[in-house]
């Protein structure tokens, strides 16, 4: 038994007892006990009361595997292969650890908390337990890297769907793998890659998404969150977790077979740096924001022309 069920049984405030829980988990009272004991070790704010069981003080949202699988469209349950843990040092290491997923099989890994979460060029992804959402998904590709152009793009335009889907307002695409509403950081995506250069690829898709985040001492960057855009919403991670799986899985399965072309103009209608002053980060080039091409490179207008940014090659900074 893991906290995230025990856990889950405790979510809606009221007093249980070692005795229900027990019957509950199908484990003895013993291990019920044990449990509690690490949960509270961890943080989690338990009470006990004396001769009626326990209760959970804090508010909690938890995912289990099996509410997430109900979620997902039928067509897409026999395809993956899902684990829900309640910690892991990175959902996008142990998705490559896992080795290449095989045919059209989706590896996902969802995470509680992330002890070694990253973003692009080896930042920190901020990883409180239980407050927003840490996955990962797995697949193949064919056709070797040249076929994955734009893929990043590929992933924004999935979020962005599934946060429409969610009725999100104006969310907007920052180049190359941020989501933005408000001019705010909503969510990123780190794509990591090995295989063949010509041949089969792995493909780790990896999506950190602020849902119940309030604070996020560090971070450098303005960010929101999904209760802070929309206070009286009433947000469980596994519907956003569900809604991103799905759309992150019909847009690979679109991509695959038709290439970057189908998107170009769905993520240039959400750019969010489209005619804005911008800076090369390193480099300190200016330019105004121009849109992306027919690979998902970004397109700088500089005084000397036309400036094509590679992602990887260096990231665009609006201009103070």
């Amino acid at each position: 038994m893991k906290h995230h069920a025990l856990l889950a049984k405790l979510a809606d405030g009221q007093i249980h007892s070692g005795e229900s829980l027990a019957a509950e988990l199908g484990v003895s009272r013993t291990a019920i006990w044990k449990q509690l004991k690490r949960a509270q070790a961890d943080g989690y704010r338990i009470e006990t009361i004396k001769g009626k069981g326990y209760r959970l003080t804090d508010q909690l949202d938890p995912v289990l595997a099996d509410e997430l699988v109900a979620r997902l469209p039928e067509a897409l349950r026999a395809r993956c292969q899902l684990d829900v843990l309640d910690t892991v040092a990175s959902t996008n290491t142990l998705i490559a650890q896992r080795g290449p997923a095989a045919g059209n099989e989706v590896l996902v890994c969802l995470a509680n908390e992330q002890t070694a979460g990253r973003g692009r060029r080896g930042r920190v992804w901020q990883s409180p337990g239980g407050e927003n959402i840490y996955l990962s998904l797995g697949l193949g590709i064919t056709g070797g890297f040249q076929a994955l152009d734009g893929l990043s793009l590929v992933v924004g335009c999935a979020i962005a769907g599934a946060l429409a889907q969610l009725q999100v307002p104006d969310v907007a695409l920052k180049w190359p793998n941020d989501v933005l509403v408000e001019g705010r950081k909503l969510a990123g995506v780190l794509i990591e890659l090995n295989g063949e250069l010509e041949g089969r690829v792995n493909v780790v898709i990896g999506v950190g998404l602020n849902v119940h985040m309030r604070v996020a001492p560090g971070v450098d960057q303005p960010w929101t969150s999904l209760a802070t855009l929309l206070p009286g919403a009433s947000w469980r991670r596994v519907d956003v977790a569900a809604a991103l799986i799905a759309h992150i899985v019909a847009a690979m399965d679109t991509f695959t077979r038709q290439g970057f072309g189908v998107f170009r103009d769905g993520w240039q209608q959400r750019d969010a740096l489209y005619g804005r002053e911008l800076v090369t980060v390193p480099g300190g080039e200016t330019g105004r924001g121009a849109g992306i091409d027919e690979s998902g490179s970004y397109l700088l207008q500089a005084d000397e022309g036309l400036r094509v940014i590679r992602a990887g090659e260096l990231s665009l900074r609006v201009a103070v």
